[in-house]
């Protein structure tokens, strides 16, 4: 006599702990998680940090303000600035005072606008828990704004007084979702105000930081995932995985505002002037 058919079971999503590289080591290391997915491998969610400010442009973007590709004062970026195009789409990012995620999720839902729902429900539950609710924005997207944070539509996450608190963006590949996500937390006002000529969000401060925040939000994407219904099971990068991911780096770093664009490539990497234009 045939039993009932075995149920399948819930996906477990591979969780690999923070780690603080350069901006385009951290787009290497996604890239090559969106391959490895989309050659038969699970989902995988991480957060990280980024070595010094860095400055992410979109996929597509290709016209940024001119002073982008000069040095910043010392005094607003002592290190420099250094300048990476992300794999995913979307406007510029700042990266100094926040936390990233990168989410990979094989046969996420079709409909892009119910991804951006479910892939972002972890992160709505981890700020009410803070008492910070959090709701999709509602503009539309600008093409006119260099900066990913001068909007907010469905695929952002605000507070109540519209303040944007993540942005997001997304790759799509044969029906493979790669999201990446900036959470601010508390940026640089200075820096901001010299790259995007405006101030930065004026955002309710967190009563959490650090290592609390990080956990908080490795708990609320392990109970509200979908793609991590099995849990998350932690698997820190290995060197052979790290060495194989940094061979994409050349498709993902670009010359450092003021450096050399014969440097970068041999670093590796490519001149924005190559693939840039100014705006004027």
């Amino acid at each position: 006599m045939t039993g009932p058919p075995a149920s399948t079971p819930a996906p477990t999503c591979r969780w690999i702990p923070p780690l603080t590289l350069p901006g385009w080591q951290q787009m290497a290391i996604d890239a090559w998680l969106l391959e490895r997915a989309l050659a038969g491998a699970g989902p995988a969610l991480r957060l990280y940090h980024w070595q010094r400010p860095t400055l992410s442009l979109g996929q597509h973007q290709r016209t940024i303000p001119g002073h982008w590709l000069t040095p910043p004062p010392t005094a607003l970026a002592p290190h420099g600035l250094e300048l990476v195009r992300r794999p995913s789409g979307g406007r510029a990012v700042l990266h100094a005072g926040s936390l990233t995620y990168a989410l990979v999720w094989p046969a996420a839902p079709a409909q892009r606008v119910r991804a951006y729902g479910q892939a972002c429900a972890w992160l709505q539950q981890a700020f009410a828990g803070l008492g910070l609710p959090l709701q999709g924005g509602v503009q539309a997207p600008s093409r006119d704004r260099a900066s990913c944070f001068a909007t907010a539509t469905a695929a952002d996450l605000v507070h109540a007084d519209g303040s944007k608190r993540i942005g997001s963006a997304q790759l799509w590949r044969r029906g493979c979702l790669l999201q990446h996500g900036s959470v601010l937390i508390a940026p640089p006002p200075d820096l901001w105000h010299w790259l995007f000529q405006e101030a930065a969000p004026a955002l309710p401060a967190l009563p959490v930081a650090g290592g609390e925040l990080e956990e908080r939000l490795r708990r609320a994407a392990a109970e509200h995932l979908p793609c991590a219904a099995g849990g998350l099971a932690s698997r820190p990068l290995r060197a052979s995985e790290l060495a194989e991911a940094l061979e994409l780096g050349p498709h993902y770093r670009l010359a450092a505002p003021g450096e050399p664009a014969g440097a970068a490539a041999s670093s590796p990497g490519t001149s924005p002037e190559l693939s840039i234009r100014r705006a004027t």
